[in-house]
């Protein structure tokens, strides 16, 4: 469906052109999500950042999410959480580890900087695609609670079961695509590599 990452921006882009020269503020969630946002600051002469927030992982099953956190420790857990056999034992722990994983990201990705302020901006939060959506409902939360002058969700992505979730948390949701059936963000990508750390960095560094 997407050629990789690049192709899927600039099918966002044209969806997104009327932001440009409004100076928006284009939130990546990483790690995939950040390279797509650089080329999406850059089309809409924009500014780029990250949003920080970590999935919860289902127990056994890393990949799955049974919640999201944000920076602050806000916490969404999904209706699913008690049935994946998360105990709340379980989630406490899951929740300092992710935790201090956010706090560790957030030193090394802008460590000569503050967060850019979204209070009062056009804001684009933007990932690769969503799956439970439990990321970007955290990523959501906590760019609303600064603000925003307009805030938009943009993926590439999505199970349109998961966007009913996703809609009403956005002024505006963007989607490309809701494929069916669905199993993961990946398959709907020709090249799908792993974003590491270094590109994270070098993507923001125009930003710093």
């Amino acid at each position: 469906m997407f050629e990789d990452r690049t192709a899927a921006a600039l099918r966002l882009v044209e969806r997104l052109k009327a932001y440009k020269g409004q100076n928006p503020l284009i939130l990546a969630i990483p790690r995939g999500a950040v390279p797509m946002s650089r080329i999406i600051a850059d089309k809409l002469n924009g500014e780029l950042d990250v949003v920080l927030v970590r999935k919860l992982r289902a127990p056994g099953n890393p990949e799955f999410a049974i919640g999201a956190m944000d920076e602050s420790g806000w916490v969404y857990l999904a209706e699913h959480a008690a049935q994946s056999g998360a105990t709340p034992e379980y989630i406490e722990t899951e929740k300092t580890a992710q935790l201090e994983l956010l706090r560790a990201r957030r030193r090394f990705y802008t460590p000569v900087r503050p967060p850019i302020d979204p209070h009062d901006r056009i804001v684009i939060v933007v990932d690769d695609g969503l799956a439970t959506g439990a990321t970007m409902i955290a990523a959501l939360h906590t760019v609303r609670n600064r603000q925003p002058r307009k805030l938009i969700c943009a993926v590439p992505v999505a199970p349109a079961g998961t966007l009913v979730a996703i809609r009403p948390l956005a002024d505006e949701m963007i989607c490309l695509e809701t494929p069916v059936p669905f199993y993961s963000v990946g398959q709907f990508y020709h090249a799908f590599p792993q974003v590491e750390d270094e590109e994270v960095i070098a993507a923001l560094a125009a930003t710093s």
